[in-house]
């Protein structure tokens, strides 16, 4: 059956990082009562914390955008912060949303939880079957630890909480920086940079052979709407396009976008992460739900967004 959205409470957590704030426009569009919370308000990390403002706020839904995110500098640089404050906000927010009763809940993953050498594309049931990518495995650790919360909670307790795996995401509100965003945003970044700077080449990490997956975070939003209102399972949901590139094919993806016309040298003494990660996703296909946001519609907007909000000086910033 439909869940309704109509009426409800919901609480999105972490409504001011790109794919929470994305969840949170899209929202406006179910007729619901959206709750936030600040990092001033409340440290999602603080049990007793967490449990009195779901105690007294009484959200009906929750989605749970909330972590701590980055590349693999940070995740190599920060190991304990990843797994830690991970954990933290998982256990809190989904411990506090079984004891207030909350009527359904959705956990966004990351598809850096499954096997480094998993089976292309990616299903639902390579998670756990190999070791993980050990550039990202402290945020993976915990994320795996996340779902299987999910799964328990369900199990012991009979709450509707589900999961949904996000590929790589892109878009408005993205981390540009450099210390410790992902690929796209990067690349972005360096591009633009390279283009003002009037340089005629550009280096980037890796051999430019890895393949990725990426999807705009207004679809990511889209579909975990929908899943919140038409999936109920124990399994998590892999949600992305199906389709991925070459670092090399976004660097001069991006380029293009940019108008910059140098040239990229790869610094393969630099770690690739994964060799390849595209998920199989059939099964919310199969839902009723698909991606449409090509990816150079995509990352024009993303640029355009970038543009207007981060690269000019903060005083003329839209």
């Amino acid at each position: 059956m439909t869940y309704s959205l109509a009426g409800k409470r919901v609480w999105v957590a972490g409504h001011r990082g790109m794919a929470g704030s994305a969840i949170a426009r899209r929202l406006k569009d179910e007729g619901c009562e959206i709750l936030t919370a600040g990092h001033a308000e409340l440290d999602l990390r603080r049990q007793a914390e967490v449990e009195r403002w779901v105690a007294e706020r009484r959200p009906q839904a929750v989605f749970l955008a909330a972590a701590k995110v980055g590349g693999i500098l940070a995740n190599n640089s920060r190991p304990a912060e990843f797994l830690y404050d991970n954990l933290a906000i998982e256990t809190s927010v989904l411990h506090a949303a079984q004891q207030a009763r909350v009527e359904k809940l959705l956990f966004l993953s990351s598809s850096c939880v499954y096997p480094r050498l998993a089976p292309q594309p990616m299903t639902e049931e390579a998670l756990l079957t190999g070791p993980l990518e050990p550039t990202n495995e402290w945020y993976a650790v915990a994320k795996i630890a996340g779902m299987k919360l999910c799964q328990a909670y369900r199990r012991q307790y009979g709450c509707d909480f589900i999961a949904a795996m996000p590929t790589n995401l892109y878009g408005p509100g993205d981390n540009y920086d450099p210390a410790s965003s992902h690929v796209a945003a990067a690349m972005q970044v360096k591009v633009h940079e390279a283009k003002e700077r009037g340089a005629d080449s550009l280096q980037i990490w890796g051999s430019g052979t890895p393949r990725r997956e990426f999807l705009h975070v207004d679809e990511l939003a889209d579909a975990a709407v929908f899943l919140m209102k038409n999936y109920s399972g124990e399994l998590h949901v892999n949600v992305g396009t199906g389709e991925d590139m070459s670092i090399r094919e976004l660097a001069e993806l991006i380029a293009g976008i940019a108008g910059w016309k140098g040239r990229f040298d790869y610094d393969a003494s630099k770690p690739d992460g994964m060799p390849r990660k595209v998920m199989d996703v059939s099964r919310l296909r199969a839902l009723g739900w698909s991606a449409r946001i090509a990816p150079k519609e995509g990352f024009r907007s993303a640029y355009e967004w970038y543009l207007r909000h981060v690269s000019r000086p903060a005083e003329l910033r839209a």
